[in-house]
């Protein structure tokens, strides 16, 4: 985008008006001195079919013929590519600034028919930045904030690379399914394929293996032999450990380029970033003692100098950006979807539930409402952990996908200090949440529920609301659907799925609300190949069941039309789809 401002002969005027979005962003600008200083500077931001509207200036007149295709450099005053430099030295070149919207505009454009989804120009911008950065470096780290579409973004750069090749995805066991699921959604010209192991598909030019970490671990041998055209590493803060036996696999993977996504390139400490910058750049980052003594010792013994070093060191492997950089691009909610993968022990119940229920039957009338729900019910409860079935609660983590994911994010929004709200249908399962929290990230997380008292509801409200209150909070869907205000959250999980689309909007909704003043994330977990899939896309058709409505008993609707279909089509519905 184009950031329009001002000058009045000795500093900033006020941001012109008109088309546009607000923002204040750091320019390199003439000092009372005489020199170049960075500062602060009010200013619309434009995307490039609406810089013909702004007032004609040497900088507009540059850019509009640079958009004209009458692209010239040298034509380009300082003020109009006048962005510094991570260490605030300098400015970017004239003729970076000018390969930067030539090669974004490019790429939107070749995507426009072949990626089914609409780029924001920070998108397009990410997917120009992969290509000329592993064109230079053979690999690149994308560390977008969650919520900005990491995943699409390495989509729109797969897409672009099918022909050089077959391509690899390697991510968490529990969001393969979802990998496969994006592929299809966004590039169906792609070829996508969970592998768990045994022979290889063959290779393709638009093949992409999608596979989980613990399979490269066990697996690494057919995958480290097959020359790839491009190796994505999904969550890569997994890899931080470079002893690892799956950070020494995820190493032996031959690629072209090899692009890392995360969204916490550093949970704990630089060393970890290393790693990363190994994984992608070994040629650049080749020595750990060496960024130790350059940047890691010098930084953690307070050296504000070393880490403007670092910054400049990453400026060109490592692209991130957060919300707020971007909020003139961002609609005013983000919706994320996520599939989720069982565990093998969630499977197998699953399958023996199933079994169970069919040769008990669900029998006629009444009595069959309440089966089929009560069967919806244990299923719902096993997609979110396995021990609510089995009564197995001494270990939580590792046997449920699900749990898994929503761990990872609210370690991730811990970190990051994020204050995020869970929903869930089941008061067991938010017990569950509310241990993990306490025993693994060391936080005290209320949970709403409809047990409370109205003061003891108040009272949690009141507590999270204040700028110190928890960073996380845990409600049930029905007790704290509507009437809450909630917006020091701006990151929403629907941790299960409700038959009524209109009452996760509604819960959705208590931290999207006036007094919101960012960009809300709403992450919705779903288990593949699960009835958990059926109320996902019956919430995508939404006329799926006819007796779906909004009111509040739509979900009692929804289990009727259910136990009104015959044995056989039900259980069609409810179990397994394993080609998924």
């Amino acid at each position: 985008m184009f950031a329009l401002w001002t000058w009045t002969g000795r500093r900033p005027g006020p941001a012109p008006t008109g088309a546009g979005e607000p923002d204040r962003i750091a320019l390199a600008i003439p000092s009372t001195t005489g020199d170049i200083a960075v500062a602060q500077v009010d200013c619309t931001l434009v995307e490039p079919d609406h810089l013909t509207m702004a007032r004609r200036t040497p900088s507009v007149r540059a850019w509009r013929a640079a958009l004209d295709g009458r692209a010239d450099p040298s034509a380009l005053p300082p003020a109009a590519h006048a962005v510094p430099n991570a260490t605030e030295t300098g400015i970017i070149s004239a003729d970076r600034a000018l390969r930067a919207l030539t090669g974004t505009l490019a790429v939107g454009a070749e995507l426009e028919t072949t990626l089914r989804a609409r780029l924001r120009p920070y998108q397009a911008r990410g997917i120009a930045w992969l290509r000329e950065t592993t064109a230079v470096h053979g690999g690149a780290v994308l560390a977008d904030e969650m919520g900005l579409g990491k995943t699409v973004q390495a989509i729109g750069f797969l897409l672009g690379r099918a022909a050089d090749g077959p391509q690899l995805v390697l991510c968490p066991t529990s969001l393969v399914s979802n990998w496969v699921h994006e592929i299809e959604r966004f590039a169906p010209s792609l070829r996508p394929v969970a592998w768990r192991g045994g022979v290889l598909p063959s290779p393709a030019a638009n093949l992409v293996v999608i596979a989980g970490y613990p399979t490269l671990r066990g697996h690494a041998g057919p995958l480290s032999d097959t020359p790839w055209a491009t190796a994505v590493f999904d969550e890569a803060q997994v890899l931080k450990n470079p002893r690892t036996q799956v950070a020494k696999a995820a190493r032996s993977i031959s690629a072209q380029a090899r692009v890392a996504l995360t969204g916490t390139p550093v949970e704990n400490h630089l060393d970890e970033l290393w790693a990363l910058l190994n994984l992608v750049a070994p040629r650049a980052f080749t020595h750990r003692a060496q960024f130790r003594r350059r940047f890691v010792r010098p930084i953690h013994e307070g050296s504000a100098d070393a880490a403007l070093r670092l910054r400049d060191t990453l400026e060109p492997i490592v692209l991130t950006r957060k919300k707020s950089q971007v909020a003139a691009a961002l609609p005013p909610k983000i919706h994320c979807d996520l599939i989720c993968d069982l565990t093998d022990e969630q499977g197998r119940l699953y399958d023996e539930l199933l079994d169970r229920a069919e040769a008990e039957g669900f029998g006629s009338g009444v009595q069959r409402h309440s089966r089929v729900l009560a069967v919806l019910t244990a299923l719902g409860q096993l997609c979110n952990h396995p021990g609510l079935i089995s009564g197995d609660l001494d270990e939580l983590s590792g046997r449920s996908g699900k749990f898994d994911v929503c761990a990872d994010i609210l370690a991730n929004n811990v970190e990051l200090g994020d204050p995020t709200l869970v929903f869930t249908r089941f008061r067991r399962t938010g017990e569950l949440l509310v241990r993990h929290c306490a025993e693994r990230l060391g936080v005290t997380a209320p949970f709403f529920h409809g047990g409370l008292s109205i003061d003891e509801r108040t009272r949690i409200v009141t507590r999270f609301q204040s700028p110190d209150g928890p960073p996380v909070l845990i409600l049930s869907l029905r007790a704290a659907g509507t009437g809450l205000t909630l917006t020091r959250a701006a990151d929403v999980i629907h941790y299960d799925r409700w038959w009524n689309p209109a009452v996760e909007a509604q819960a959705s909704d208590r931290a999207h609300r006036i007094g919101q003043t960012r960009t809300v994330t709403v992450i919705t977990l779903t288990t593949g190949t699960t009835v958990e899939e059926h109320i996902a896309s019956m919430h995508d058709r939404k006329s799926a069941l006819a007796d779906l409505t909004t009111d509040a008993d739509s979900d009692n609707s929804a289990v009727a039309a259910l136990a009104r279909l015959d044995d056989d089509h039900l259980l069609t519905i409810l179990r397994r789809k394993r080609g998924n």
